[in-house]
Parts: C-alpha cells; sequence; structure tokens
C-alpha cells in the first residue's frame, strides 16, 4: 500500500495542467497509506491534487493524501470534522490506522461523525514532501551547526528541483482546505486543529470561513504568539512547573529531592562546553532540545525527575534516546512556515536576551537562534503582517490548553479566547501539550462541543480525572 500510494502521489505531483491558467482541484479515490486492520470504521482514501501555485504561470501540481474515517453510527445532521495535523513539518495519514486502534480515538474519531484527515502541503505523505532527511532538529530550532547546514543545503536543493517554497504556507493550507471541502461536496465542516494545526485553523478562520460550522482548538498557537522570542523562558517554565509538582508530592519528593538542581547543574557544565559522559559527547544543544521534547510528553514529563536525577549520576540513556530520533519533521516545509509565519515578526535580540533569566532558558539561545540564520536561505516570499496580527471570529470555538507546555502555554489561549464572542475556554490541569491524547475529560468535553457548539461545555469531568499529575518514580 505504501509504495502504491507513493507512486500514485508522485503521478500526481508532476501532472502538469495545460497553459498558464490554474488547474481545478481534483480528489482521485485510491489506496490507503498505513494498515487499517482491525479498525472498525469504514476507511475511505484518496488524493487531493492542487496547483502548487494557483493562478500563476507554474504548472506544477501538489499532491496531498486524504483519509476519511466514516461515523460508525451517524448523528442526523452532523457535519464532518477537519482534522489539522500539527508541526509545522507534521504527518497524520500514514500512522493513523494504529491512532484508530487506540481507546483515545475510539472515544473521539468516527463515533457519529465522519472525520477526514489530510497531509499538509510538503508535510507527511504529500507530494513533494520537504523532507530534508536525517536532521538534528525539533520545535528548538537547528540542533547543532552541522544541522543549519543541512538545512541551507536542503532548501538549495529544493529551490533547484523547482519547488517554489513561497507557496507551502498557512494561506496555501487554507485554499487547499477549502478545495477538499469543495471537491468532497460538503456545505458545512467543523475543524479540529491541534498544537500548529490550531494555527492553521484559525488562518481558516481569517482568510475562508465559508463553510465552517465549528472550531476546536487543543494546545492553541495564534497568529500573535513568539515561537523564538520568548521560547527559552516558555521551555524553562514548564520544566519548572514540572518540577513544582514534584515538590507538592510526597512520594516524588522524597525520592528527587533535588532534580531542579541537579538540572541547573549539568545545565552549567555544558554551557560551559561540549562534555564527555560515559564516552559520548553532549552539548548544551542536546540537552536543550531534549527539554523542550520532554516538557512536551505526558510520560517524558512524568519521568522528568526521574530522568535528570539520573543525568546527574551519569545515565544519560533517556538524552540518548531522544538524541537518536529528534528528525520527525519534514523540516523544510517546517521552516517555509517559520520563515515566513513567525521569525519575520521576531527580534532575535530580544529571544537572546530573554534566554538569559536562567541556566535552563540559556540551553536554547543557540538553537533558536540558528533559525533566524536558516531562514536566510529559505525564499518563501514576502511576509504578511496580516498573519501575525490576532485573529477575531463569531464561529463557535472551543480552547483546550494544557496547564504544563513548554511551547503553546496555557496564557497563549486565554489572551485569545475573549476575541471570540461564542469563544470557550477549558485549562486542562495537570496535562501536557495536545490535551485530547492524554484526557478523557477533553475528549468528552470535545464531542459534547461539537454535538452543540451553542452550548456551553460541562467541565465538570475535570475532577477527579485531572486532580493531580502522577508521576513515573521508577
Amino acid at each position: 500500500m505504501r509504495l502504491i500510494l507513493g507512486a500514485a502521489l508522485a503521478a500526481s505531483a508532476l501532472t502538469m495542467a495545460s497553459g498558464a491558467h490554474a488547474a481545478a482541484p481534483k480528489f482521485t479515490p485510491g489506496p490507503c497509506a498505513g494498515d487499517y486492520s482491525g479498525v472498525a470504521n469504514t476507511i475511505q482514501c484518496g488524493v487531493l491534487t492542487v496547483d502548487e501555485t494557483r493562478g500563476g504561470p507554474g504548472v506544477r501540481r501538489v499532491a496531498l493524501p486524504v483519509t476519511i474515517v466514516k461515523a460508525s453510527v451517524p448523528r442526523p445532521g452532523a457535519v464532518p470534522v477537519i482534522f489539522l495535523h500539527g508541526g509545522p513539518g507534521g504527518g497524520v495519514v500514514e500512522t493513523l490506522g494504529r491512532t484508530l486502534r487506540s481507546p483515545v480515538a475510539k472515544e473521539l474519531v468516527g463515533v457519529d461523525q465522519d472525520w477526514i484527515f489530510f497531509d499538509q502541503r510538503g508535510g507527511g505523505r504529500a507530494s513533494p514532501a520537504l523532507d530534508c532527511g536525517e536532521v538534528a532538529l525539533n520545535d528548538a530550532g537547528p540542533l547543532n551547526d552541522a544541522a543549519q547546514q543541512q538545512l541551507v543545503a536542503c532548501a538549495q536543493r529544493f529551490t533547484a528541483s523547482g519547488v517554489d517554497l513561497s507557496q507551502y504556507d498557512a494561506e496555501e493550507v487554507v485554499k487547499d482546505i477549502q478545495d477538499l471541502r469543495t471537491v468532497l461536496g460538503l456545505k458545512q465542516v467543523d475543524l479540529m486543529g491541534v498544537s500548529y494545526g490550531t494555527r492553521i485553523a484559525l488562518a481558516v478562520v481569517k482568510h475562508a470561513p465559508q463553510g465552517v460550522r465549528a472550531v476546536v482548538l487543543d494546545s492553541p498557537w495564534t497568529p500573535e504568539a513568539k515561537w523564538a522570542q520568548g521560547g527559552p523562558e516558555m521551555v524553562s517554565d514548564a520544566v519548572k512547573e514540572i518540577f513544582k509538582r514534584c515538590a507538592a508530592d510526597a512520594a516524588c519528593r522524597a525520592k528527587y529531592p533535588h532534580p531542579a538542581a541537579d538540572l541547573d547543574a549539568l545545565a552549567g557544565r555544558l554551557l560551559a562546553g561540549p562534555q564527555t559522559i560515559n564516552g559520548q559527547v553532549y552539548s548544551a544543544d542536546d540537552l536543550g532540545g531534549f527539554l523542550m521534547d520532554a516538557a512536551y510528553s505526558g510520560p517524558d514529563a512524568r519521568a522528568l525527575p526521574a530522568t535528570v536525577t539520573k543525568f546527574a549520576a551519569g545515565d544519560m540513556a533517556r538524552l540518548d534516546e531522544q538524541m537518536a530520533g529528534r528528525s520527525g519533521y519534514a523540516e523544510a516545509q517546517h521552516l517555509t512556515h517559520l520563515c515566513k509565519e513567525e521569525f519575520p515578526f521576531e527580534s532575535e535580540a530580544a529571544m537572546r536576551q530573554g534566554a538569559q533569566r536562567d541556566p535552563v532558558a540559556r540551553l536554547l539561545e543557540a538553537s533558536m537562534g540558528r533559525y533566524f540564520s536558516v531562514c536566510k536561505a529559505y525564499p518563501v516570499g514576502a511576509p504578511d503582517p496580516v498573519e501575525a496580527k490576532p485573529v477575531s471570529s463569531a464561529l463557535p470555538t472551543f480552547f483546550l490548553a494544557a496547564e504544563i507546555d513548554p511551547g503553546c502555554p496555557p496564557d497563549v489561549a486565554k489572551a485569545a479566547v475573549g476575541r471570540f464572542s461564542q469563544g470557550q475556554l477549558s485549562i486542562i490541569p495537570n496535562t501536557t501539550h495536545g490535551v485530547f491524547r492524554g484526557s478523557t475529560c477533553a475528549r468528552k468535553m470535545i464531542r459534547a462541543f461539537l454535538a452543540n457548539p451553542a452550548a456551553p461545555v460541562d467541565q465538570g469531568c475535570l475532577h477527579p480525572e485531572h486532580d493531580r499529575f502522577v508521576f513515573d518514580l521508577d
């Protein structure tokens, strides 16, 4: 299936339209990516093919894989949900089958509404996929100088191959979403975005809200929020919040009495220069990138006091594991978004100044700084100042934010919800990024909101489910 779909996507992407006029978007049913065995829902798959540059002289086409999960028991009058994955530079369709077999998905996806998943242009299994290969990159930025050089060379390769990197951004994804809605014959849809997918959902609300009935924003990231500027402090704040909860938990405090001091000591050593531990060399970038990922992840956050204590004793196994898997993005697509939608509106100098606040924040200064350097090599076109302005809307919109989140902290959602006349907000206690994955209550509230977006969401289920942060004390 994977090879068949890959060939189909490549063929679709290379299809040439006649003349200089935009070709009509097209949905072609076809095989699915991934394994859907054991999934009870009916699954329909295909490819959305659209112009890379709408209305321009180019004739290059892009192909976006689509998976439709049909509702088990359709609710009368229900509209489909279009799911918007995060990143930027992520994907969703290839691993969707595994997700659908999980209890999490069974409580939310395809219960009484159809759900539509697609890989955004440049990411996942889309063609072209703007993947640079094995590069040390996560949301803390390029994690060493070699990664910076690889990312610059990657931009040059894609540009030389004819890819127009200025056409891989939020506004173009919005047009893809509306084309998808049109070719599938859908009068109305709901949107659910997670992480940077909320940034895409808000771009739909801003640029093309037609046909949208209601919006769910899980771990919201708004256009006016700052990614790098203030980013090191956001990671430090999330780590401090985890350690604060450990200090308030008798069992965690007894077993791990000083994780913050242990971490500061290790950070200080690495900030002075790379350190060799058990024959392996580690840098400040390595630890900063680890903390970004660990504070995002529920399991890693619950284990962080234990992990840091092991680091202090010279056991770096968890850091080694994270370093081996920190190339999960389609890196060039990650950068086409950020270099056009985020960093032109941020100050590198302010980022560096803010990073001096404490040792953990300083760990991320160099990697965040590399973002600004790399972006100089990405021909993404002129940034539009409107992309950094807050969004307001009368659409029913449900904001869900985690109390602990190094990338999309709850203050972002709190600042935004007041601009939505039908906005509702739930801050999920003792949780981390992507709350629908780790909270039965969040899934229940999302379904209730989508069943009746005009009604106040009952948040009573937050207690006792989220009354404490449960640490992994092994």
